[in-house]
C-alpha cells in the first residue's frame, strides 16, 4: 500500500447517545483503500443520563465536568474493546479521529461544544489524535455541521447522481452530490430524537425497535402539515440544528402508538422537504444511521419522496460505522491540510480544514 496512506480509527457518539461507535479504514484522505473491523459499545442507562444532563451547557459546570470525564472514559474503553476483539493495538495505528459528544450547537452564535479530552485520549491510547473538528467552521461563521458530506463524496464516487446521502441520528442531514461532484449538505430536522424521546416518555423504552409501535398506529396528518409549516424548513441551506430545536411535544394528546406513528412520519417529511433545496432531483436516496434499521421510517420516506430508497447496507456500505469512519477521513484530511468544509456545506467562507492536533 502506498505510504500516503494512513491507518485511522474513527470514534462517533451522536446527538441520540446510544453509544460509541468504532472503526478502521486506510485512506489519504481522498479516497479510501480498505475497510477494517468495527465496534458499537452501548452507553449504560446511567452514562446516558450524566451526558444529558450536560445538553444546553454554553459554560463549565460541576456537569459538563463530570460528562467530559466519563465520556473520554467510555472512548477509552471502547478503543480498548476494540483492539482486544479485532488484535489491533491502538499504538500501532496512525491516527485517530475522535469526534467526542456535542451538547450544544448554536452556530448562529458561533458556539459549539463537542466535549471530550482528546489529549487525555491520546495519552491512555497511545497514539495521535485529531480532536474539535467543528469549531473553525464555526468560528469563521459557518454551521459546523454537517460534517460527513466529503466522506459521502468519497464513497459514492462510482454511483448514479444526483444522489442524496440522509444521515437519520437524533437530527437529520443529508448530502446532495451532483453529477460533477458538486456537494450541498444541511441538516433536514429532527431525525429519531424526538421519536426516541417519545417512547422513552411514553412507552417506557429507549427507541422504536424496528419501527414497531409507529407501524401500529396512525398517523395524524393534520398535525404533520402543520409541523412542515415550521419556518426550518423554508430556510435555504446551509443550515443545522441543535438536538433539542425539535422535540416530540407536538404529538401530546395521541395514544402512544398513534404518537410514535405520526412523529415518525414527521421525521419523512422533513426529509422530503430538504428536495426543495437541492439545484437538481435526485435519482435515490441512501437512508444511513439508526433510522435506516425502521422499516416504517424507510416506507414513510419513500412515500413522502416518491423516489427510489435505498439503505447504505444496500450499497454494501457499512451504515452502522458510517459517521466513525467519517471521522477517521475527516482526521487524515486534517493532518495533510485538506478542507473538511465547504460553502455549500456548512456556509464556511470558504473550504476550511480544521482540527486539534494531540500528540500521546
Amino acid at each position: 500500500m502506498a505510504s500516503s496512506f494512513l491507518r485511522a480509527l474513527g470514534l462517533m457518539s451522536g446527538t441520540s447517545v446510544d453509544g460509541v461507535d468504532v472503526a478502521l479504514i486506510e485512506t489519504d484522505g481522498e479516497r479510501v483503500a480498505s475497510f477494517g473491523p468495527t465496534l458499537t459499545l452501548p452507553y449504560p442507562d446511567e452514562a446516558r443520563r450524566i451526558i444529558r444532563a450536560a445538553f444546553g451547557a454554553t459554560a463549565e459546570t460541576d456537569a459538563t465536568r463530570a460528562a467530559e470525564r466519563l465520556v473520554t472514559e467510555l472512548h477509552i474503553d471502547a478503543v480498548r474493546a476494540w483492539a482486544a476483539e479485532s488484535g489491533i493495538a491502538p499504538e500501532t495505528l496512525d491516527l485517530v479521529g475522535f469526534h467526542g459528544q456535542t451538547i450544544t450547537h448554536q452556530p448562529d452564535r458561533r458556539f459549539t461544544w463537542q466535549i471530550g479530552d482528546g489529549a487525555g485520549l491520546a495519552q491512555a491510547l497511545g497514539v495521535r489524535v485529531v480532536s474539535d473538528l467543528r469549531s473553525a467552521d464555526v468560528a469563521a461563521g459557518g454551521q459546523g455541521a454537517p460534517l460527513v458530506p466529503v466522506y459521502h463524496a468519497a464513497l459514492a464516487a462510482n454511483l448514479p447522481r444526483p444522489l442524496a446521502v440522509v444521515n437519520v441520528g437524533g437530527v437529520g442531514n443529508v448530502t446532495w452530490i451532483g453529477a460533477d461532484g458538486s456537494l450541498l449538505a444541511f441538516d433536514t430536522g429532527p431525525g429519531n430524537g424526538p421519536i426516541d424521546d417519545w417512547c422513552a416518555r411514553r412507552a417506557g423504552q429507549r427507541y422504536d425497535k424496528d419501527g414497531a409501535l409507529a407501524a401500529a398506529g396512525k398517523v395524524d396528518r393534520g398535525r404533520v402539515l402543520r409541523f412542515a409549516e415550521h419556518r426550518f424548513f423554508a430556510k435555504v441551506p446551509p443550515k443545522s440544528l441543535d438536538r433539542g430545536d425539535f422535540n416530540d411535544g407536538w404529538a401530546d394528546g395521541l395514544s402512544v402508538v398513534d404518537g410514535a406513528a405520526t412523529l415518525t412520519r414527521g421525521t419523512a417529511r422533513a426529509i422530503a422537504l430538504a428536495s426543495k433545496h437541492f439545484p437538481v432531483p435526485v435519482v435515490q436516496w441512501v437512508i444511513c444511521g439508526g433510522g435506516a434499521r425502521n422499516p416504517t421510517l424507510l416506507r414513510a420516506i419513500a412515500e413522502e419522496t416518491n423516489c427510489k430508497v435505498v439503505t447504505a447496507a444496500d450499497l454494501g456500505w457499512d451504515g452502522d460505522a458510517l459517521e466513525a469512519q467519517a471521522f477517521a477521513f475527516l482526521a487524515v484530511r486534517s493532518v495533510r491540510g485538506l478542507p473538511l468544509t465547504f460553502p455549500g456545506t456548512t456556509g464556511a467562507p470558504c473550504p476550511m480544514t480544521g482540527g486539534r492536533l494531540s500528540e500521546p
